[in-house]
């Protein structure tokens, strides 16, 4: 079964949070598809990745990009794997009828919006249900991730 983290964000947007959750998985060795609500997000999402920080990198693409066989990482509104990830990143409150086909999924999700947060909880009730193994991170005030469960 595909293990499957919830990652609470508090105190900083997505935009913040996902470059250092892509940089864990790249340095794993892993390969990455960020699924996202529309094609408008995920080209700000790319835009964001090539931005966030001077002194990293961060090698990825969307469609207009192309190449998607070539990109460790892969953004996309789209229920697609162009690159061969393993790893499966849902934003947006985005669900994916896909998710055992990763051997991993982080789905992300904005603590201080309470439809997102309902949503987050049907979709653990899902998962468990699904004997997915499961785990729940929960942002902390300095940006990093306490494990909760």
């Amino acid at each position: 079964m595909t293990e499957i983290s919830f990652y609470h964000l508090l105190h900083t947007p997505l935009e913040r949070a996902l470059p250092k959750l892509i940089e864990k998985v790249l340095e794993s060795g892993a390969r990455a598809v960020i699924r996202t609500g529309s094609t408008d997000r995920a080209e700000a999402l790319n835009g964001e990745l090539w931005t966030f920080d001077d002194h990293s990198f961060i090698p990825h693409g969307t469609a207009q990009d192309g190449n998607s066989t070539l990109q460790p990482v892969w953004i996309t509104p789209d229920e697609e794997n162009p690159n061969g990830a393993d790893i499966l990143v849902l934003t947006d409150g985005v669900e994916s009828t896909e998710i055992g086909n990763y051997r991993r999924c982080l789905e992300m999700f904005d603590g201080r919006d309470e439809v997102a947060v309902a949503d987050a909880r049907r979709r653990w009730a899902a998962y468990k249900d699904a004997a997915h193994g499961l785990t729940y991170w929960q942002q902390t005030e300095s940006g990093g991730w306490e494990k909760k469960a």
